[in-house]
């Protein structure tokens, strides 16, 4: 049976020989005493062997400064030269390693033996949590332009709705009272001509509007919205979608409900743009708390990992939007067999917005 002694001392040794975190340790003049593996594959070869011969400046060789309080890399006030000051318990700083090039460490620096002025410096790889880190940052900032977009998106929809359409028509409406107002067969040949371009002017703008933000999505959300979309695309284009819903909530968070949309959107253009069919098939599902968007076209194809020239968001802004709302995104297409989309979204167990 091992002693609690033995058991400690087995213990400490699997720590230092296996642990991920880089373990020097020093005598009070700077000499390293010793190495874990881990530190080992830290330093660039000359530095370790000027460690060990007991150079105190060999550590500032690899060294590019720690994070001070006021600045993000300082050797200002070394941790390496006053390792019992509160602030090195516990700070970050920033190595040249052998094959990794500067690399960010969580770091600690005191002493452990006070009689014999043996210290520990300590490094914990915090690469992976600063990439973790930037991402979070990077999809912040991008949730926030697209939601800037969006919200431009509505204003200059309604303004173009509720102002410019609204006017426009009013235009017509008094262009139509003064045909009555004259037997002129000129002026009404042109009245007439100004009528027509006058509507078709409106129609454009309304559409505009709606192409922009559609009012149906706000309102009402994705069932109205799709319905409305996919109306409009077979009256202008004269492209059949095959729609089938399944959703068990009438409405999503504003935000999932627009990736939903902008990619189905998206999706329905560039099969009418590049897959060469007459029809299109959208299914929009909701079960096990995901909601699923599929778009699919038995059309000419391409070859994974070619996006058709010209699109707007283009597959990888789809992919963008999915993974902003913890969401995936994914193509399958083949030459001469179609395409498929598919979106899957986590809506969770949360209610629907009435």
């Amino acid at each position: 049976m091992i002693s609690g002694t033995d058991l400690r001392s087995t213990l400490m040794t699997k720590l230092f020989e296996n642990s991920s975190e880089a373990m020097f340790f020093f005598d009070r003049e700077g000499k390293a005493l010793a190495m874990n593996p881990a530190a080992e594959a830290i330093v660039d070869k000359d530095v370790l062997k000027q460690l060990y011969q007991g150079n105190p400046e060999a550590l500032c060789g690899t060294c590019r400064g720690y994070t001070s309080e006021t600045e993000l890399r300082t050797c200002l006030n070394c941790y390496f030269h006053t390792p019992d000051l509160e602030e090195f318990t516990s700070y970050q700083v920033y190595l040249e390693t052998r094959d990794k090039g500067v690399v960010p460490y969580a770091a600690t620096f005191h002493t452990i033996d006070e009689e014999n002025g043996i210290r520990i410096f300590m490094l914990r790889d915090l690469t992976r949590q600063f990439k973790t880190q930037e991402k979070f940052y990077q999809n912040k900032m991008m949730k926030h332009i697209i939601e800037a977009q969006e919200n431009e998106r509505k204003r200059i929809s309604r303004e173009l709705h509720d102002s410019v359409a609204q006017e426009l028509m009013s235009a017509v409406i008094d262009l139509r009272v003064l045909k009555y107002m004259t037997a002129d067969d000129g002026l009404l040949k042109k009245m007439k001509q100004t009528e027509v371009s006058m509507t078709r002017l409106l129609n454009d703008i309304r559409n505009l509007s709606v192409e922009l933000r559609p009012a149906a999505l706000d309102d009402f959300g994705l069932e109205a919205a799709f319905r409305s979309h996919f109306k409009r695309v077979e009256q202008t284009y004269g492209l059949l979608i095959e729609y089938e819903s399944r959703l068990s909530e009438k409405r999503y968070g504003s935000e999932i409900e627009t990736v939903m949309y902008r990619v189905c959107q998206e999706a329905v253009l560039n099969a009418l743009k590049y897959a060469q069919v007459d029809s299109v098939r959208v299914s929009l599902t909701e079960t096990g708390g995901i909601l699923l968007l599929r778009v699919e076209d038995e059309g000419i194809g391409f070859h994974p990992g070619d996006e058709p020239a010209g699109t707007g968001l283009g597959l990888f802004g789809m992919q963008e939007r999915a993974e902003l709302v913890g969401g995936t995104f994914s193509v399958d297409s083949q030459l001469g067999k179609g395409t498929r989309i598919v979106l899957q979204v986590p809506v969770g167990m949360a209610q629907g917005k009435e």
